[in-house]
């Protein structure tokens, strides 16, 4: 241990030690206690998943066998409590009670989620670092966090929990890291669930400051945390380089670091050098571990200032083929900068190692531009087919790291980076798996919205029609053809095709989104939710070869669709190379995987149906039943009900842990049931819903529209705002019309702004707070969109607000929720706090909801500034 430090305030000594969770918390019975003043538990997804991030590389690490660096978390201030006894210590947390009440609800997840099979081993977790066995009362906890938090963590360390606690930071922890578990048993890269309690107990370490009795625990907080700018890992590596040159500093320096620096920003040199050591075969190293890591080859050799010129030198080389994957126009090679580019715009900095090593190589000679294309052509169908797939990005960074060191040394480097990407866990699916999954996955939703369009954009060009389309200047979107809200024709050309025990919105919610009913258009303004037959004249006029296949069709149903789309898979086939054949495959395993991942992160108060699981995964509604009724422990199988909202005559207990009256469980999840016994239809989640709840964008919108203040393209033009009220109007009575008008107008007298959608599937509308065009700045509470048949909705943006301050904080949300269904006719549940529900616009008829909604976001805007002046 080491020994006492004098406090730079008075005499105040401390110790100050690095420590593990597992010895901070391990051995006899103690307690930490969280002050009363303390402020609650307040993490947010935000924190929540760069902890994920940080467990999971020290999960790898001890899987790999290798030791690596431990990740240091932070610090965490201790004092005596006034309650302390000799027998029983009980510690003040006067900082870092964040961290221990996180790490806490992980392990009880953790717990949790292996009771059913490993009951001996849940029970050490307990006994280990969450409970003191034999105390009762309050003084059973290991931690005992600020009173305001402490049933919400009582409740869910006590576990497991009969009745889900809806509200809360605690909960939605809690549910994060019980989903996160559920996803790390993914079939594409598997994590052991006990390598990750190790991770958590034994790879994250502390600083554990332990104050007297009597000392100023505050001020030692204040000069803990009295720290200045913190250099970069490249700031930190060039200064331990240049103190080393000795005599040959100012030649280095003018010769090849200033001009390197010259041409990459500081980030982007310290992602040059990571990849330098990656590249060297160090498969393992974090960039936040860079320079550690090398200084530690350096002095591992005693470098000397040869060496270390060497080693700048080598930078200064890599530094121009690196910037050909930042600007692709600088790449000679017709085809090699082709392939650059779709990466570069499928935002693919993932495969960076694997680029390097290609241009390298050529560089070399090893491999001349004709192989580098193709054995680009092989990392581009990799993604793709990943992408269409679905198969989870999470193991990518790994797969991709690994490459310069696991690339075999016995065949052209080309062959060999095609032989390692077919490896049978790197998931790169075949040809049948992918006409599969073209043909029935919602494609829609998945992947980035650039990645879902050079998909289309790769298809269109596949036709080598002799005018081809300039995309670059072409301002296209993504359309759908048989549209998302279908009017009364669309439904009733669909009920001929309906197949026995499916409704025809079943079918429509299972077609909508898969690739052949997607095309790309300039004119989805023109063609919004119209029927086929208006949409053929206008898709006979594009310039896209797929369109004008599109409108020679007499119809667009079913049939059609699936048609349309085992042409759109010969071609898929054609642009993207297949693995090499011979390898295992678990297809199937991975979409019933998905499927665990999203009922595991279903809300409080919400359930889903049969149909809506199917149409989200791209399967049958009969198939998920059956997988359900014969596949024990699937977190809230029981959620998933008929399309009516009942109970499935064939449901089954799978486990004999389970059982009792399934509406009586359901009741204590908070579903609701009307008179006739069905659950309320507002707490369903579409296949539309659950897409959101695994969504990858981290509640960002990612979406076709992109709120713009600019009203018009050109003089004479219909201005998007003249648009929007043009097609609401079209669907609409003339009171929603003017009371809309009414709502911009109160908004703008707010300090508000109305941008519009870039995108024009329909023009939306946001009500905007902040700099128009200055990214992070901006923030909006609804869009409203024009109904296309079926009157306008206004959508609340809760998944979007939870990654924006102040609305990171679910209170808030919640706050806002309350608000907004105080508005006669809205009701929207409060398991959709973490979605983008919707209410119709013709509730804002009434005089008293527009002024309710006025005072609404009266308050929201009072939050947001109050958050931007702290």
């Amino acid at each position: 241990m080491p020994r006492p430090n004098q406090s730079p305030r008075g005499n105040t000594t401390l110790q100050a030690k690095e420590t593990l969770f597992a010895d901070l918390v391990q051995g006899r019975a103690q307690q930490f206690q969280v002050p009363l003043y303390q402020r609650t538990y307040s993490w947010t997804e935000k924190q929540l998943r760069q902890l994920w991030s940080d467990i999971l590389e020290q999960t790898e690490l001890l899987e790999g066998g290798k030791k690596g660096s431990t990740h240091f978390l932070g610090s965490v201030v201790l004092a005596p409590s006034p309650q302390n006894e000799a027998t029983f210590p009980r510690w003040l947390v006067v900082d870092g009670q964040q961290r221990l009440t996180t790490l806490s609800l992980a392990l009880a997840a953790i717990r949790d989620h292996i009771r059913d099979t490993e009951p001996d081993e849940a029970e050490r977790i307990d006994e280990e670092y969450l409970i003191n066995k034999r105390k009762g009362g309050s003084d059973h906890f290991r931690l005992l966090p600020t009173q305001a938090d402490r049933p919400q963590f009582a409740a869910h360390i006590r576990g497991p929990l009969a009745e889900q606690s809806a509200d809360g930071s605690v909960a939605a922890a809690y549910n994060f890291f019980r989903r996160k578990l559920v996803e790390a048993a993914d079939p594409a890269a598997p994590q052991d669930v006990f390598r990750i309690e190790q991770a958590i107990t034994s790879r994250l370490t502390l600083v554990a400051v332990t104050a007297e009795r009597g000392d100023n625990v505050h001020r030692i907080f204040e000069s803990l945390n009295n720290t200045g700018l913190k250099l970069s890992q490249a700031d930190l590596l060039r200064n331990y380089l240049f103190m080393k040159l000795h005599t040959r500093a100012e030649h280095v320096y003018e010769t090849y670091w200033l001009p390197l620096q010259d041409s990459l920003s500081n980030e982007e040199l310290e992602q040059l050098m990571w990849l330098q050591l990656v590249l060297d075969g160090d498969d393992r190293v974090r960039r936040q571990d860079l320079y550690a890591a090398q200084q530690q080859r350096l002095e591992r050799g005693e470098a000397s200032e040869t060496e270390i010129e060497a080693y700048i030198r080598e930078l200064h080389r890599r530094a121009a083929l690196f910037r050909r994957l930042l600007h692709p126009e600088e790449e000679a090679d017709a085809s090699v900068r082709a392939h650059l580019r779709r990466l570069d715009a499928w935002q693919a900095q993932v495969t960076y190692p694997a680029l390097m090593l290609l241009l390298d190589r050529r560089e070399r000679g090893e491999l001349d531009s004709s192989d580098t294309a193709r054995a680009m052509s092989y990392i581009e169908s990799f993604l793709v087919r990943r992408m269409i797939c679905r198969v989870p990005t999470n193991n990518l960074n790994r797969i991709f790291q690994a490459v310069p060191g696991q690339l075999p040394l016995d065949v052209p480097v080309a062959d060999g980076l095609h032989q390692l990407l077919s490896a049978d866990n790197r998931f790169w699916p075949d040809d049948d798996e992918l006409r599969e999954k073209i043909q029935k996955a919602p494609f829609y939703q998945f992947g980035r919205s650039q990645q879902r369009k050079m998909v289309l954009q790769r298809l269109e060009e596949s036709y080598e029609h002799p005018e081809p389309v300039d995309f670059t200047a072409a301002q296209l979107t993504i359309e759908h053809v048989m549209p998302q809200s279908p009017g009364d024709e669309w439904l009733r050309m669909l009920s001929e095709e309906v197949a026995d025990g499916e409704s025809v919105e079943d079918l429509h919610s299972r077609l909508q989104h898969t690739l052949g009913n997607l095309t790309l258009t300039a004119v989805n303004l023109e063609l919004s939710n119209h029927p086929f037959e208006r949409k053929q004249g206008l898709l006979q006029g594009s310039h896209l070869e797929m369109n004008r296949r599109i409108a020679a069709t007499e119809r667009w149903g079913a049939k059609e669709v699936r048609a349309r789309a085992g042409e759109l898979a010969d071609r898929a086939i054609a642009l993207w190379p297949a693995p090499l054949r011979g390898v295992g495959r678990a297809e199937r395993s991975r979409d019933w995987h998905l499927a665990h991942q999203v009922l595991a992160a279903l809300p409080h108060g919400t359930w889903t149906s049969y149909g809506d699981l199917a149409a989200f995964l791209g399967s049958g509604a009969q198939a998920v039943g059956n997988h359900l009724a014969s596949t024990p422990r699937v977190a809230n199988a029981y959620r998933v009900l008929t399309s009516e909202g009942k109970v499935s005559e064939g449901f089954r207990w799978t486990s004999e842990n389970e059982g009792g009256d399934v509406r009586s469980r359901l009741i204590a999840d908070g579903v609701r049931f009307t008179v006739s016994g069905a659950a309320d239809p507002a707490q369903r989640l579409t296949a539309d819903d659950l897409a959101v709840l695994v969504a990858e964008n981290d509640g960002q919108a990612d979406s076709e529209d992109v709120a713009q203040r600019t009203l018009g393209d050109g003089e004479g033009e219909e201005t998007r705002a003249d648009s929007f009220f043009r097609q609401l109007a079209a669907d609409d009575s003339p009171e929603t019309v003017e009371a809309v008008r009414a709502l911009f107008a109160r908004w703008e007298h707010l300090g508000g702004w109305i941008g519009h959608g870039a995108g024009h599937v329909t023009t939306s509308a946001f009500l905007m707070l902040g700099e128009a065009g200055a990214p992070g700045r901006g923030i909006w509470p609804l869009t409203l969109y024009p109904g296309g048949g079926r009157g306008g909705t206004a959508e609340v943006v809760f998944q979007y607000l939870a990654a924006r301050e102040p609305f990171t904080d679910r209170a808030l949300r919640a706050e806002l929720l309350r608000r907004l269904n105080e508005l006669e006719d809205v009701d929207i549940p409060e398991g959709k706090l973490e979605l983008r529900p919707s209410f119709r616009l013709s509730v804002l008829k009434k005089d008293r909801n527009r002024e309710l909604l006025a005072e609404t976001l009266e308050w929201f805007r009072n939050c947001w500034e109050s958050r931007e002046a702290a």
